[in-house]
């Protein structure tokens, strides 16, 4: 048995009650909008409304081609980072972006997540990080969000504790909804193609209206976001 069936037994025996069995009580939609919803957007109308969508959630949405991607990563740099720049230890983004060169010509040195450190060595280089940048998965187009499963070389804390954070993404992985980006994670965990405790799905900066009903920024997590889309190959 697996930990999460121990854990879920041992809650129904202390209820007193059996276990409710998804598989004797299968989920019937009551519509289509999950699947129909912008579903026959192009790429680009997708970025468009992603563009659209960006300033409600508190984020710099920005474009550019890849040949463009070091000179728009060096502006961030040198704007955000202040000697204080985390990457995330991933050889295979680097090399699909075209990124390595890039990477080892950067002054001052980056700082890593490194995937054999402690937990406790890796959140204290996050939360001491000016500026991080990092891959996204997908970017849903609907709520301006982006997901990033945890990994062993782009930790879940990598994407929150740095000050400012930015996430290159690709246009070709921009998705209508968050319905599209799970009907690829499901079949990945399962297959057991992709290993992860966690997939983070981050829309923007977080935010909040509590104190006076005056919006704060950046309470928690970064104090600013940026998606960067590369447009081509």
């Amino acid at each position: 048995m697996t930990d999460r069936e121990v854990f879920l037994d041992y809650l129904a025996e202390k209820s007193g009650r059996p276990r409710h069995q998804l598989k004797d009580h299968p989920l019937v939609p009551v519509n289509d909008l999950p699947e129909s919803t912008m579903s026959g957007l192009s790429q680009d109308e997708l970025l468009e409304v992603a563009r659209r969508n960006a300033p409600a959630v508190h984020v710099n949405f920005q474009t550019c081609t890849a040949s463009e991607l070091p000179g728009a990563l060096d502006s961030f740099v040198s704007a955000k980072a202040q000697g204080h720049l985390l990457l995330p230890t991933d050889d295979e983004n680097f090399a699909e972006f075209g990124l390595e060169s890039w990477r080892e010509g950067l002054d001052p040195k980056p700082t890593y997540w490194v995937p054999a450190a402690s937990r406790e060595t890796n959140i204290t280089t996050a939360s001491q990080a000016q500026a991080a940048i990092g891959f996204a998965d997908f970017l849903c187009a609907e709520s301006c969000t982006i997901t990033a499963p945890t990994t062993p070389g782009q930790g879940r804390a990598f994407h929150f504790l740095p000050v400012n954070y930015l996430s290159i993404i690709r246009k070709s992985k921009i998705v209508p909804r968050t319905r599209q980006a799970m009907d690829y994670y499901d079949p990945a965990i399962k297959s057991g193609k992709l290993t992860t405790s966690n997939l983070n799905f981050i829309t923007g900066t977080s935010s909040t209206g509590d104190i006076e009903m005056v919006l704060v920024v950046g309470v928690h997590g970064p104090l600013e976001m940026t998606y960067l889309v590369v447009t081509d190959r």
